[in-house]
């Protein structure tokens, strides 16, 4: 059975909507970042990058989430394009554009403007716009069909899904004015019940929620008190 390593937190979220949806058994197993557990030695030897989320299924261990997204996809064969090569470029491209832009400018914009110490005006400066010009692209994406590949369903859009749920933290409780193609596709999803499910798994544990000197120290070393 997979071992499925997990923070209710966007990067495992959209893998445990894959889980949900394509039925797969699994084993949560909570992983408490802002307690350190991610540093563990045990935790390391899944992912030494000491992130969530990641899983071990027999031998194999796959660790980030994009990763763990075109993995579970290739074990299943579920929610993959059209098996040529033009289908499997566009996927690739989009699902790295989610893995290199979307998470990475959205995070940062987050620990810049909620969490980093003073002086970080010019960081949220550029963290700002960075986080809106890639939403904006997948918005402009998602005007012109339903999905991100087009009309079907796919691990892209699950990879979407997971960052869309946090936009009003990242960008601000009026983003979703500037962003209504990707609020009807979260909405979508939402309503999906494998997606409910995967919602769910955050009240399964309790996690540490204050984000005190012990949490800075697990998560931003180079700022703790």
């Amino acid at each position: 059975m997979i071992k499925f390593y997990y923070h209710p937190s966007p990067n495992p979220a959209k893998v445990a909507l894959f889980l949900e949806e394509s039925g797969l058994a699994y084993e949560l197993v909570p992983v408490d970042t802002r307690k350190g557990e991610q540093h563990e030695p045990a935790f390391l030897k899944i992912n030494p990058n000491a992130k969530t989320p990641a899983l071990v299924d027999d031998d194999n261990i796959v660790f980030d989430s994009n990763a763990m997204l075109l993995y579970l996809a290739e074990k299943t064969g579920k929610f993959l394009p059209a098996d040529n090569l033009k289908a499997r470029g566009e996927m690739l491209s989009w699902l790295m554009f989610v893995a290199t832009g979307i998470g990475p400018y959205s995070g940062q914009h987050v620990h810049f403007k909620h969490f980093a110490p003073q002086p970080k005006d010019y960081a949220v400066t550029r963290y700002t716009f960075e986080a809106w010009r890639h939403w904006q692209i997948l918005n402009d994406r998602l005007a012109n069909q339903p999905y991100m590949l087009g009309n079907e369903y796919t691990l892209v859009d699950m990879a979407v899904w997971g960052w869309a749920r946090a936009v009003p933290f990242i960008l601000g409780e009026d983003a979703w004015e500037k962003l209504p193609h990707v609020k009807r596709l979260l909405d979508e999803i939402n309503a999906r019940p494998a997606a409910q499910r995967a919602e769910a798994l955050k009240t399964r544990h309790t996690y540490k929620t204050e984000m005190d000197a012990a949490a800075r120290k697990a998560m931003f070393p180079q700022i703790a008190d």
